[in-house]
């Protein structure tokens, strides 16, 4: 038993070089995550984000609850910080040793 975990965790280290650089290629979409971006980002972002503030707001008032208004902030907020959260955790890579 003591075996077999120990050759499992040779195994995985000689894998993690691998899955270090796996999220650095690929630049076939980029022009793509630059459009959505531009959208979340830009004037139709600002726009959504704010409907969905309005909409919270409304239906806090109508619920007579300010759960709603935040759950709107929240979204409006996601919103627009979505692809820069994104690109935080997908684009992190490790140094090679």
């Amino acid at each position: 038993m003591n075996a077999i975990l120990k050759v499992a965790g040779v195994f995985t280290v000689a894998a993690l070089p691998a899955a270090v650089i796996a999220g650095t290629g690929g630049t076939e979409f980029d022009p793509v995550w630059a459009l959505v971006t531009d959208w979340t980002q830009g004037a139709l972002g600002r726009i959504i984000a704010g409907t969905i503030i309005l909409v919270g707001i409304v239906a806090g008032i109508a619920n007579q609850s300010l759960m709603s208004f935040t759950i709107g902030i929240g979204g409006g907020v996601g919103l627009f910080y979505a692809p820069t959260i994104i690109d935080s955790v997908v684009t992190g890579t490790l140094p090679l040793v």
